[in-house]
């Protein structure tokens, strides 16, 4: 061995004399250095994590937490974003913003450096309440993902502080151009077209008289199911997405969303991640009543959805977070899909349909498509990658029933079979007569790699 021929040169070629201790540090030296060229794996520190500031994305803006000098915060500290999530039509927030948010602090000593005496509590109390929480139970057990709705927006009531981890989000929702490159390239083909039909909002139907035998959806009488309608007939046959390239694509469901996103290397949005967004903005201008549906006074210019970024920004430089197209979300079950942001058929008072807010929410089928509804990719930052352990047929052993007798003699069960046993001509490894039960046998002996762990998100969304 090369370290051990180095240290008895050492040892030979040494004049002073060498104390036991000094003898010692200088054999666990070598023997460390000799460990690190046989597994370098083993001795290397684990990799930093990408800086957010070297990382861009061509139309899109990064959600996380800035410095004093407006720079990206690292993944060296907690660089998550907070922000009240629920809804935004009445004045319920405020107190949670004064009492919660207000005093959330950031930073690696977060854990003690809470503000005890703005809440009127110790430490030890506040600390209590975060990580056990407080259960009511006066109007029963919840179900898991329960939802508390706003009777006008459907947001989440009360509303709650929640973090979010940093993310790239869409300037502005996927229009029909960008679709469209996405179908041509793939050849896909949306869930409208597969069914043969679309919801389309009845004052927007070509042919008034298609509305005497047309089905209707049960819950929304005004949206019409019409045939040969998908995002290139919004309105079906004889109509066109022509002149509307730079509108928002609808007509897609929930699976067509998530495709495109994929397609392009992003995901859908999570809500949370959606509303932390949306919640930098300013509020939407006034919308006059009027009679819906007939009644459609144009007033912003458009009498559907309007070309994106036709409007101002939010104060993160994001177009159309509310009113224009419903917005896909990642979350929810396939029978109730998550939905947010409202659009063109939704008021801002909820005289009609639903309160165009930022907390703005509703659920529908994953296989709905309509006339009303898009949706924005969202992107993670790059993080460092990770990695683990894994032993040799650890994948396909499996759980199996084994009865051992007391001479050591394994019997397997009939639908498994035992691991072939390591074949080699090294005498150490033959199994003796007399097995010891308490050491490992030699099919047992496995060995190992280092792969690069998964990184599993986990949220508590429905």
């Amino acid at each position: 061995d090369e370290h051990l021929s180095r240290f008895w040169y050492i040892m030979k070629t040494r004049t002073a004399p060498m104390t036991p201790r000094l003898l010692s540090i200088l054999l666990l030296v070598f023997v460390s250095s000799a460990r690190a060229s046989a597994d370098p794996a083993d001795s290397t520190d684990e990799e930093p994590h990408p800086d957010p500031n070297e990382e861009d994305y061509s139309g899109m803006v990064y959600i996380g937490r800035m410095d004093e000098n407006g720079r990206r915060v690292g993944f060296d500290m907690d660089n998550g974003i907070k922000y009240i999530f629920g809804t935004s039509f009445d004045e319920t927030h405020k107190s949670i913003a004064e009492s919660s948010l207000a005093h959330a602090h950031y930073g690696p000593d977060v854990e003690h450096d809470i503000a005890d005496r703005s809440r009127g509590k110790t430490r030890e109390q506040v600390l209590h309440e975060q990580r056990i929480g407080k259960l009511d139970l006066s109007q029963g057990p919840k179900p898991f993902g329960w939802f508390e709705e706003h009777p006008l927006d459907g947001g989440a009531v009360p509303p709650r502080v929640v973090r979010v981890e940093p993310f790239f989000i869409d300037i502005a929702p996927v229009t029909n151009k960008e679709y469209g490159k996405f179908v041509r390239a793939t050849y896909y083909e949306t869930e409208a077209e597969k069914f043969g039909w679309s919801f389309v909002l009845s004052s927007f139907l070509p042919n008034a008289s298609s509305l005497e035998t047309a089905e209707v959806d049960p819950e929304a009488e005004d949206w019409v199911a019409t045939d040969n309608a998908y995002w290139r007939n919004p309105e079906g046959p004889g109509t066109s997405y022509k002149y509307r390239e730079n509108h928002p694509v609808v007509h897609v469901s929930h699976r067509d969303a998530a495709e495109y996103c994929k397609w392009v290397g992003k995901r859908l949005p999570g809500e949370r991640e959606w509303e932390a967004a949306a919640r930098a903005g300013i509020m939407d201008p006034t919308i006059v009543p009027c009679s819906f549906p007939w009644e459609n006074r144009a007033e912003d210019g458009w009498r559907g959805t309007s070309p994106v970024k036709s409007f101002k920004s939010n104060a993160f430089g994001l177009y159309d977070m509310t009113g224009n197209v419903w917005e896909w979300m990642r979350g929810g079950k396939h029978k109730s899909r998550i939905v947010r942001g409202a659009s063109y058929v939704d008021s801002l008072d909820g005289s009609f349909n639903h309160a165009a807010t930022l907390g703005a929410r509703a659920t529908l089928h994953g296989t709905t498509t309509t006339g009303n509804v898009g949706f924005r990719c969202v992107k993670s930052p790059r993080r460092r990658v990770e990695h683990h352990w894994v032993y040799e047929n650890e994948s396909d052993s499996g759980s199996q029933l084994v009865l051992e007798d007391s001479d050591g003699n394994r019997q397997f069960s009939q639908y498994n079979q035992p691991r072939q046993k390591i074949e080699t001509d090294d005498d150490e490894f033959e199994e003796e007569e007399d097995y010891d039960p308490t050491k490992p046998r030699p099919d047992e002996r496995r060995g190992r790699k280092k792969v690069v762990k998964p990184r599993t998100l986990t949220s508590d969304e429905l």
